[in-house]
């Protein structure tokens, strides 16, 4: 596959057997939990791997080639190599993450730009509200501000002190921990801030518009 070329992610048989599962409302148990007082969300089973999920297909950007554009509904839009992603304050979160497909993984530990240190530098317009991910391998989904904006969330370069890998959404993916996994954007390419919401590739299938965990909203209603 040509590394410079934005693919359409593939209508594979994960994306259709997934778009059952919203249809079924596979998995849920209809109860609700509070992460203050219970660590692992409704539905979910732990795990100690990280399994490899995506659309079927996994871009190459060499971090020599790759580029982060931030625009939109910013004061100071940016448009980011590797080696200037780097120059913008790092930072370090020990997180959990919850996949929808109900397994969920304990202290994850990422470095990077957290997304506060972000907001900072691009300066969101008082009319922005949403935000938009956008992948290299074409897939997208949707953020509101306040989400995108949480404590621990960052957009990360390493996991477990070593370069994020390729299968894992290297070399920059988005984490948001308090949301499920299909809201961390893999191999991420640009980020829009917006006035208005776009759901993304799994939203309009059938997933929840938030994607909270503990609410267990893994499909829309």
């Amino acid at each position: 596959m040509n590394d410079d070329a934005t693919p359409t992610p593939d209508d594979s048989k994960l994306t259709r057997t997934k778009e059952n599962w919203a249809r079924e409302g596979r998995f849920l148990t209809g109860r609700t939990a509070r992460p203050q007082s219970e660590r692992l969300p409704p539905g979910q089973h732990l795990v100690t791997n990280w399994p490899v999920l995506d659309l079927g297909l996994t871009p190459g950007v060499p971090t020599e080639r790759w580029r982060l554009d931030i625009k939109g509904a910013v004061e100071r839009p940016q448009s980011w190599d590797f080696a200037a992603f780097r120059a913008q304050p790092q930072t370090s979160e020990t997180t959990d993450i919850h996949c929808v497909t109900t397994w969920s993984r304990y202290d994850n530990r990422w470095e990077g730009l957290s997304t506060r240190d972000l907001l900072a530098i691009v300066q969101p317009r008082e009319d922005a509200a949403f935000v938009v991910l956008s992948s290299y391998d074409g897939y997208t989904t949707n953020l509101a501000l306040e989400d995108f904006a949480a404590e621990d969330a960052i957009v990360a370069h390493s996991w477990e002190g070593a370069p994020l890998t390729r299968e894992h959404g290297g070399p920059i993916r988005l984490v948001v921990p308090h949301l499920y996994f299909w809201k961390s954007a893999k191999w991420l390419r640009e980020i829009e801030f917006r006035t208005r919401d776009q759901p993304g590739f799994w939203e309009v299938r059938g997933y929840h518009n938030r994607g909270d965990p503990f609410a267990e909203e893994r499909y829309s209603d």
